[in-house]
């Protein structure tokens, strides 16, 4: 290897060179300016090295392949200096980036944005330290604002969204959740001076929604203020360079507050860090419990629409104990421990351990039309899981168990109906996040897991129960095949797990119908009985599901919305008939729109003053109308929608009689514009009778009228009317009476439930009218 100097079209290289290429160590100078010094290898940028633009824009670091690939420091002629790992010339791993207005990024990039753990401070000097996911704040994380106050919870999208802790500058505190910045739903705001324990001893599921201590303060706080900025910088060199070292516009309103660190070395990695949720004894006020108040609220998009002050409410030990603020769900304790002491976390490891396995194997098999002998119990794959691995199966960390996996070409095809990616599935399962453990909404005790993305429900069944999915199962494919709209659950997998000792646990994994692009503010389980079906109004909070007889609302929707949904209400209840099965329920979410006002005292449909004679709202006799501002359907456009398909969406676009029979999206000002699909999206109008008003000449009913968009299914389908069931009917009727008892005949079921579902969703002559006024745009 020698030194010499090459001259290439301008260019010109002195350095070493192998046969007549640069190796080694050497100078390059472009015809623009632009010069390299450093280590090459085949005529490619390879090692230690400094290259600096015509621009004024210098990096130091490593070299690849002619990238700059390994750890180096980037410095741009504005000042912005970037110092970290870089892979294919853009920010990736861990790295520190100073922007030119001062602001400064330490943590984790991922294709040349905010990925993973990271800090973000601002010259301006609020602070974020928390999580990232493409150039936004996403997940868990803290943000400190200059004016002391801080927040501590769930982020999306770059905005406070979902369970969090907001603490004021003045010490008062809010507990609540956030819709897109937003505070949306219920909280309890504790004011300043009084008791309120470490954030970690509330639960988020119960955490209540409030704000500030006093009606002129907490209008001051709720003023939010937006601090973001667009930084985008374009490294150029003869197509060497892609974008790198983004970061996205996010709106950062102040409202609580928190402790923060002076580095990033206080986070984990991993994104799973309970640092976030520290705060130390010194900043608790601590006052007697009896001197403790809390106003209890509820919000709808920001607006406030219900307030009661709830006196006396120091956490005895008791409360403290059930109050921890670590997660979004409340453990059953009966579901803690299972099968002689087994934890329920080992029962999550052996089912996503399962599940990849079983994905991963049957995926690769060529689709095929199903076959009989693809049904049934002995259609199954077995596999055993020592701890220490085998041949077929990885070491794990949960105790030796054995796997059964049901129907597994039959789910295989299921899965690609409803149009889920196999890899996604696996990754929304048994991905590194793990499983939630929920608390369960009935009676029969199984435990129920979420996915961290939120998109499926496991949950585990009795035998009875996997031998009716098994019996059904032909049926219920040839069904959901048929029915692209078809409200019934959808089931993506079947398995069994049989522990040490023979004990046998059975899962089934779901869609989640509560995966929405809104908040649920009032979910609804209605089955058209009346017997034992109602709440204990002391055991209502936010997560409740509550029954028939606490539904005080009727919905009236677009007719042709309406006609779909009872349509196919009629064919899933015919199947489910025809299976011989009970006991299932319409599983009902509402998302409230803040109305203009908080209370719109509106006459109901039908009502009427005088023959002929106009309501007091100007619209014709009959009309109910819903305010533009509100809810509009519009002429539905798949490029401003997401069409993705969801763990509970599959069917079409739904056409509306209010805009001409065409499909239609559904526009929410100030929020966005959502695909209307049966069971997703739907919107309506909630009305509940608030007071009756009689005058010498008629009598009005007074309601209190709300917009709401409808998320929808059927669920609980593998009860069957056994002799048990048969027997159960028999006793109840004798102290009951046996149209009002949920256990029924399947013919009577069925026709119970539409009949009760039918007013709920009542249809009268004006509601064609109600919607052309209401929703042409």
């Amino acid at each position: 290897m020698m030194s010499q100097e090459i001259n290439l079209h301008g260019d010109i290289y002195f350095g070493d060179v192998k046969g007549n290429i640069p190796h080694g160590v050497g100078r390059y100078t472009w015809s623009d300016g632009t010069v390299y010094d450093g280590n090459w290898e085949d005529g490619k940028m390879s090692g230690r090295g400094q290259i600096s633009w015509s621009s004024g824009t210098i990096y130091e670091g490593e070299f690849s392949g002619g990238y700059l690939h390994g750890f180096g420091t980037l410095t741009n002629p504005d000042g912005s200096v970037y110092k970290g790992s870089w892979r294919l010339n853009i920010q990736n791993g861990l790295g520190r980036k100073q922007y030119s207005n001062s602001d400064i990024y330490d943590g984790c990039w991922k294709d040349g944005v905010h990925e993973g753990s990271g800090k973000y401070a601002w010259s301006n000097g609020n602070m974020y330290i928390g999580n990232w996911k493409g150039g936004k704040m996403c997940g868990r994380g803290v943000m400190k604002w200059l004016n002391g106050d801080l927040f501590d919870g769930s982020w999306s999208n770059g905005h406070r969204h979902g369970s969090g802790v907001y603490r004021f500058v003045d010490g008062s505190y809010y507990f609540g959740t956030w819709t897109k910045g937003l505070k949306d739903g219920q909280g309890t705001f504790y004011a300043a001076g009084r008791k309120c324990a470490s954030f970690r001893k509330f639960d988020r599921k119960k955490g209540l929604i409030t704000d500030g201590s006093t009606a002129r303060s907490e209008r001051f706080r709720d003023l939010e203020r937006n601090v973001g900025r667009s930084l985008s910088e374009k490294i150029s060199f003869n197509g060497f360079f892609r974008d790198s070292g983004r970061i996205s516009s996010r709106r950062l309103p102040p409202e609580e507050d928190y402790s923060f660190g002076d580095s990033t070395r206080e986070f984990s990695t991993s994104g799973k860090t309970d640092m976030l949720s520290y705060i130390s004894d010194e900043e608790e006020s601590e006052l007697d419990d009896d001197s403790t108040v809390a106003w209890e609220r509820e919000y709808m998009q920001g607006v406030l629409m219900k307030e009661r002050v709830k006196s006396k409410v120091g956490l005895s030990s008791k409360n403290k104990q059930q109050n921890k603020f670590h997660a979004n769900e409340v453990k059953k304790k009966s579901c803690v421990d299972i099968f002689e002491g087994h934890k329920s976390y080992y029962l999550m490891l052996n089912l996503q351990l399962g599940i990849r396995y079983t994905v991963g194997k049957i995926t690769p098999v060529p689709m095929r039309e199903v076959r009989s002998s693809d049904f049934g119990e002995r259609a199954r794959i077995r596999m055993y899981f020592p701890r220490k691995g085998s041949q077929f199966t990885p070491p794990h960390y949960s105790i030796d168990f054995s796997w059964k996996d049901y129907c597994p070409m039959v789910f295989r095809n299921l899965r690609e109906m409803f149009k889920l990616d196999a890899a996604e599935y696996m990754m929304s399962i048994c991905g590194d996040d793990g499983l939630r453990e929920l608390s369960s909404p009935g009676k029969s005790g199984s435990i129920f897991y979420l996915s961290h993305d939120d998109s499926f429900v496991i949950k585990t069944l009795r035998k009875s129960e996997l031998k009716v999915l098994l019996k059904m199962l032909p049926s219920y494919y040839d069904h959901v095949k048929k029915y692209d709209n078809t409200l019934i659950t959808k089931f993506f997998g079947l398995h069994e797990i049989t522990l040490r000792g023979g004990k046998k646990v059975r899962f089934i994994v779901m869609g989640n119908m509560f995966k929405t692009e809104l908040r649920i503010h009032r979910r609804y389980d209605l089955k058209g009985s009346c017997q034992g079906r109602i709440t204990n109004k002391d055991h209502i909070d936010e997560g409740t599901t509550l029954k028939d007889l606490d539904l005080a609302y009727e919905f009236r929707m677009d007719k042709s919305l309406r006609e779909a949904l009872f349509d196919q209400i009629r064919l899933d209840c015919n199947f489910l008939e025809s299976q011989q099965v009970i006991d299932y329920s319409l599983l009902l979410g509402l998302h409230f729109r803040a109305p203009e006002h908080l209370k719109a005292l509106l006459e109901p449909p039908g009502a009427k003053l005088g023959c002929g004679a106009p309501v007091s709202d100007g619209s014709t006799s009959g009309d109910l109308s819903i305010p533009p501002s509100g809810l509009l359907l519009v002429t539905h456009e798949p490029s401003s929608v997401n069409t993705a398909p969801g763990p509970h969406i599959r069917g079409s676009t739904l056409r509306a009689f209010s805009v001409g029979d065409k499909e239609v999206d559904l526009l929410l000002p100030g929020t966005g514009r959502l695909r209307v699909q049966l069971g997703v999206n739907m919107p309506a109008q909630a009305n509940r009778k608030v007071s009756q008003d009689t005058t010498s000449s008629a009598e009005v009913e007074l309601f209190e009228v709300y917009d709401v968009v409808l998320y929808l299914g059927i669920i609980d389908i593998l009860q069957d009317y056994s002799v048990r069931k048969k027997i159960e009917h028999a006793c109840k009727s004798v102290r009951y009476d046996p149209m009002s008892i949920s256990v029924a005949d399947p013919k009577f079921y069925s026709k119970r439930f539409i009949n009760f579902l039918e007013k709920v969703f009542p249809v009268d002559l004006g509601t064609s009218n109600m919607m052309q006024d209401s929703f042409i745009t």
